[in-house]
């Protein structure tokens, strides 16, 4: 495969990745204006145990298709490649059959352990797509195996579209008959998307059976790989990519065990402890990963930049790419934080306008406080993209456990205290970031060998960021007192991204090698030098 197709699939996929990020973290915001704090709290608790089995059942084994797949076509093994997904494609319709079955017997027992019986609903509407999601990874990473972008660009899409459209018509439909089934309406968009997303891709791969046939046939090798050697080669890259993804799931399940009961045994009633569950998750945690878009994209760049590099053992490079990527991820992380927190309320205000002035402050209060995640979050991705780029794929899924046992702990403690409540969970988040942020950090250094200038990577950042949040609150205060405060929280966040832009070139904080882990980078740069920002 050449370069230039190589790049055209990073494209498509890319693109349709952030289409469906973008998408999927608008969608909670009319979501919520139409079920509420408490309705969103009830989806909220049924995501996190759909999610944790959903990594389980599809993460590391797309992703390891297809790469075994790509290498044995790479050498002409038509047959062996065929012959892996169908092992594969098997694997993950058990796979997909054991987690709907365990969502289908299991929800009463689930939603009962957790004390969240409302969230009945919403459970049981993620069997269906626990059951389809594995088929569709299959054929999705078969055909990423052959270099074919398009079938899991256009599936995702499709997927999201239905997920969205649906979700929120029933969620609308249905809520008449109760928070709890509107609640179960908006989880079932998933499954509906799941629906349609497989029918489009087994249509795809229907479409193409006949010349994979001829290219299977082609095939004149002799020996085929045992089915064993091929189960063994896909465990061996998809443990640890599933174990990584797991993870987050598996820190959201621990705020759905633990958050319900605690705020319930200092004094809370449970439609209480359900509201502010929702407005942690539903409301603050879904504008907290907004800019994770950004984060995620720069390690989408970040791990082939350096990883072709290291491949040619060019470690000066090596170095200098991983320091200007967590240089990056700062720039990304630090005003996304002081932003969210600058203007929190406002921000909350704006888009969740038919809240009650209560429930406003109250999620903007958290926002206020969670908002710092983002800059250790977006340290963890950098991170682990550089870790992953110099063979290192377990270390910062090991970083990743360890923060998460500090959230529990953190979480369980601090939520039980009354004058802390819900802000033990919040605090238990922004510990388990760092330290997995501080542990990355030490795995890259000692792997990597990195001698970052503090005074370049962090100092120069910070202050340009700290100068955007002085920008942004007088801006925001001068405004509000002219105009009406929506209006004025849409000219502060514009005013605030100018400043903080120009900032970043007048510090010295951003150079030109930054962008040799931007697509295109070297186009921005010579635009850039025309305008006068690089010399």
């Amino acid at each position: 495969m050449n370069k230039k197709s190589f790049l055209q699939g990073a494209v498509i996929l890319g693109a349709a990745g952030i289409f469906v990020k973008i998408l999927g973290a608008l969608y909670r915001i009319p979501l919520l204006n139409i079920i509420g704090d408490e309705g969103i709290g009830y989806y909220q608790t049924s995501y996190p145990i759909y999610s944790l089995l959903f990594a389980i059942s599809t993460a590391g084994l797309p992703v390891a298709i297809a790469k075994l797949v790509s290498e044995k076509r790479a050498v002409g093994q038509y047959k062996n490649a065929h012959k892996i997904f169908k092992i594969s494609f098997l694997g993950l319709v058990i796979g997909g059959v054991l987690t709907s079955l365990v969502i289908l017997f299991g929800s009463k027992y689930i939603v009962n352990y957790y004390g969240w019986q409302e969230a009945y609903y919403s459970m049981i509407a993620l069997a269906p797509a626990l059951l389809l999601v594995p088929i569709m990874a299959a054929i999705r990473g078969y055909f990423q195996g052959r270099q074919n972008m398009v079938p899991t660009a256009c599936s995702q899409i499709v997927e999201q579209l239905l997920r969205v459209g649906v979700g929120l018509f029933l969620a609308k439909y249905l809520l008449d008959s109760g928070l709890d089934k509107a609640a179960g309406g908006a989880a079932f968009g998933a499954s509906a998307g799941a629906i349609g997303a497989t029918i489009l891709i087994m249509i795809i791969y229907a479409y193409k059976r006949k010349s994979i046939g001829i290219e299977v046939r082609s095939d004149k090798t002799e020996m085929t790989d045992s089915t064993s050697n091929i189960i063994r080669s896909i465990l061996v890259i998809a443990i640890p990519i599933t174990i990584g993804a797991a993870i987050v799931p598996l820190m959201n399940n621990i705020d759905v065990a633990i958050i319900g009961r605690k705020l319930q045994i200092i004094g809370y009633t449970k439609k209480e402890a359900t509201k502010l569950f929702g407005q942690m998750t539903g409301m603050a945690q879904t504008l907290v990963n907004f800019p994770q878009m950004f984060s995620i994209a720069l390690v989408m760049s970040l791990v082939p930049a350096i990883s072709s590099v290291y491949a040619t053992s060019d470690y000066r490079n090596v170095r200098k790419l991983s320091i200007s990527g967590i240089r990056v991820s700062l720039i990304v992380g630090l005003p996304s934080a002081l932003g969210l927190y600058a203007l929190a309320t406002p921000i909350i205000k704006l888009l969740y306008y038919t809240r009650p002035l209560e429930t406003q402050e109250s999620a903007g209060a958290m926002l206020s406080v969670l908002a710092f995640s983002v800059i250790f979050l977006a340290l963890v991705q950098a991170m682990t993209g550089i870790l992953q780029a110099v063979g290192k794929p377990f270390i910062p899924v090991r970083n990743l456990i360890i923060g998460a046992i500090f959230k529990v702990i953190i979480s369980y403690i601090l939520t039980g205290i009354k004058s802390i409540g819900i802000y033990g969970a919040i605090i238990g988040t922004i510990v388990a970031y760092a330290v997995a942020s501080i542990l990355n950090y030490i795995s890259v250094k000692k792997y990597v060998n990195i001698r970052p200038n503090f005074i370049e990577v962090v100092v120069k950042p910070a202050i340009s960021a700290i100068l955007m949040l002085v920008v942004v609150k007088i801006s925001y205060i001068g405004i509000s007192n002219v105009i009406s405060a929506k209006i004025a929280t849409i000219l502060s966040i514009i005013v605030g991204g100018v400043v903080y832009a120009i900032a970043l070139f007048i510090t010295g904080a951003i150079t030109e090698r930054d962008f040799q882990i931007v697509p295109k980078g070297d186009e921005i740069v010579k635009i850039l030098k025309r305008v006068g920002m690089f010399r």
